[in-house]
This record gives C-alpha cells, structure tokens and sequence, in this order.
C-alpha cells in the first residue's frame, strides 16, 4: 500500500469517487455535491486558508485501487482555543475494512500535524466550520445523513478507538415529527414573556431579507462566539452564509426574538436539502439543477432541519427559549403543514441547557456522532471538552 499527496485532476477525482464505490450498497448513504467537497480545498473558495492550511492524500493498494483517503488541516483560529496542546484536525476519512490501511491513514496525518507543531488531532472534523463534515456517526445508521453531515460505516468507529483516539465530545441529533406536543415546561416559559410589550417572537419578514445577515451576526457573537472554541462570526461570513442559504430559504422556518426591536434570539431551520440532493447523484450540473428545481417546484421534501438556537446571555433565563419555539409551532402546526418531519442540528454534550431545551421540544436522539481526540504524547492527561454553564 501507498499513500499519495492529492495534487492531479487524477487523485481528486479518486478523493471523490472512493465513497461512490464504498457505499454502493448502503441504502442510507446519499452522495455529497462533489463541489462541496472540493470547495473545502479550494483556497478560492475555502476562507479558513486565510489563517490555516491544510492537505489530503490518497491511499492506493499493490494494484493500483485507492482503498483510503483522508485530510490533515491546522486551523490557527483554534489551535490553543480552549487546549491544553496545539490541536489540529483530520477528516473526509474514508477507508476499505482493514486496519493496516486505516492506521496509515491516521499516522499520515500525525506526522504531518507533528511537522506543524501539532501536539494533538481531532477527528474526523471539518477545515472550516464546526456545522459541516464534523464528527464519526456512532449511532443513528439506520437514518439518512442531513445536508453537509457525515455518514459513515460502524467498523470505522473500531478503527477509531484502536489507534488511540478518545471522544472528546458528542454530538448528538434530536427528531420527532413536526405534530405532536411539547413539554409542559414550553409553555411555561413562553408564559413568561407573554404581555410584555418589549418582547416580539415571529419569522422573519420579507422585508428583512436584506437585514438577516445583520440579525444572524449580532445574535450569533453575543450567544455564541468565543464559547467553546467557536471563532466570531463577520459580516462577511455572515452574508455569505445568507447567500448559500437563499435558494432554500422558507422565512416561515426562521423565527427570531426581540426585545425593544433589537434580535436577542434565534430559532432557526432550513428545508432538509439533501432529501432533494440524494436524487442528484453528487453533480449539481444542469440536470442536476433541472432535477433540484423539479423537486422544490413539487415539494416532496417534507423534512425540516434546525440549525441555530441561541439567546444571548443577558436575556438567558427569562422564558425566552420557550417563547421562540412556542411561536415556531404555533405556526408549523397550526398555520403551515408543509413539513412532516423535524431534526435539529448537532448539539453537543457539553452543552446541558440546549440538551434541555431539545428534550422539551420533544425530540429524542436519533443520531450520535463523536468528535475524538488523540493525544500524541499520551502520557499526558486527557480532558474531554469543558461543559458550558
């Protein structure tokens, strides 16, 4: 066996293919864009270069067929933020059933993040934000992977844990249907707030289009940035994200809080894209769009996805959380059927309160993934990821 630096149209071409022939017969795998892939490697495309770099390679076996395939990446946003080590990052790992391979793999990526200053690797985890590609599906086979979130074979977790890697974190995804009732602690909550002229919870407008990236910054740095090793979000990065997110959009799935005009709050989902993209086989060329637009033109994704819940710290622990989401069901269940499903973005374990907050909801956990950690020098004491109070 042989590893390989991607560097030729030949070797991104067998980065992107060897998922296709791995997961031929799994039913529940639904192929990535390959420009989602490749934009993550594009330093065009890819902002994390600007304070980062990073590099994949491919593992070919005696004749000639690449069995493996994995990425290294240093992102110095986060390299000391919240570690005890210099920390990097490893992902996109894919790899035949054997060992030997995977570990070659996992000590490509050692020694190139050692040669970095690396003392230590997360994995598998994204070059860039922590919402995409980020975290090994240890639970929740049985379910179709949502937009940008990985999907991968049980025996890597075996691969995983035997070359010395420890779980840092769980990332764990909450579902239920969109019918049913909540928590009597919801309504509790939302009571809280009720009759208080200062405070407004609803979707967002049409006339707002323009001003979301502006409320998505302003609640996002307040309630999350800086917790937990999350990077600030600029308005750059914020614009761009109401970008992608536009051809999806549905204003009725993104409900903000205010208090005296200003958003302190979000609730905030999308359509479940990938139910659409599955049909596209990975090529977003011009059937793939004819297909996209067929799809959304007749709405046969019935699946919603959750992405951010916040509330900035000064309004924390005033019904605010119950009142954002009793307004997102008054409207999903009374006033606009159009989903039928529900699951809500990764919340990490080290994060109680959001655990709670999905719990009321009435989610369970329908997926598990795990971010590992692997020390190098493993003398040192390991420490899981700091609870967030």
């Amino acid at each position: 066996m042989n590893i390989f630096e991607v560097v030729t149209p030949q070797q991104k071409k067998e980065f992107l293919t060897l998922p296709v022939k791995l997961y031929k017969n799994e039913p529940n795998w639904i192929r990535p864009l390959d420009k989602d892939i490749e934009n993550v490697f594009d330093k065009e495309k890819n902002k994390t270069f600007r304070h980062g770099e990073c590099i994949r390679w491919i593992l070919v076996d005696d004749s000639g067929q690449t069995i493996g395939r994995v990425a290294a990446f240093v992102n110095n946003k986060i390299v000391h933020k919240g570690n005890d080590q210099p920390t990097g990052g490893m992902g996109f790992f894919e790899c035949i059933n054997n060992q030997k391979a995977a570990f070659m793999l996992f000590d490509q990526c050692k020694q190139w993040l050692q040669s970095k200053g690396m003392e230590a690797m997360d994995g598998p985890i994204n070059f860039g934000s922590r919402d995409r590609w980020w975290g090994l599906l240890v639970e929740g086979f049985d379910r179709q992977p949502n937009y940008q979130c990985n999907y991968n074979f049980p025996y890597y977790v075996n691969m995983f844990v035997a070359y010395g890697f420890k779980v840092y974190f769980y990332q764990l995804t909450f579902g239920r249907p969109v019918m049913g009732a909540v928590h009597d602690r919801i309504d509790e909550k939302a009571a809280m707030t009720e009759g208080n002229p200062d405070y407004e919870f609803r979707y967002l407008r049409k006339s707002e289009i323009d001003k979301l990236p502006e409320y998505l910054l302003t609640v996002y740095n307040r309630a999350w940035a800086k917790r937990n090793e999350n990077p600030e979000l600029t308005m750059a990065q914020a614009q761009m994200l109401v970008k992608q997110m536009k051809p999806i959009l549905d204003r009725k799935l993104l409900f903000f809080g205010f208090y005296k005009r200003d958003p302190i709050a979000f609730f905030l989902s999308l359509p479940e894209i990938n139910q659409i993209f599955k049909h596209v086989n990975g090529k977003l060329n011009v059937l793939g769009k004819l297909k996209f637009v067929w799809h959304q033109l007749l709405k046969t994704n019935r699946k919603a996805f959750g992405i951010l819940f916040g509330v900035v710290p000064e309004h924390q622990g005033k019904g605010i959380d119950g009142a954002i989401v009793s307004a997102g069901r008054k409207v999903l269940q009374e006033e606009y059927r159009r989903y039928d499903d529900y699951e809500m973005n990764w919340i990490g374990d080290f994060n109680p309160k959001m655990i709670n907050v999905a719990s009321q909801v009435g989610g369970d956990v329908v997926k598990r993934h795990a971010t590992y950690r692997k020390l190098f020098d493993e003398s040192k004491p390991f420490k899981r990821s700091p609870i967030l109070h």
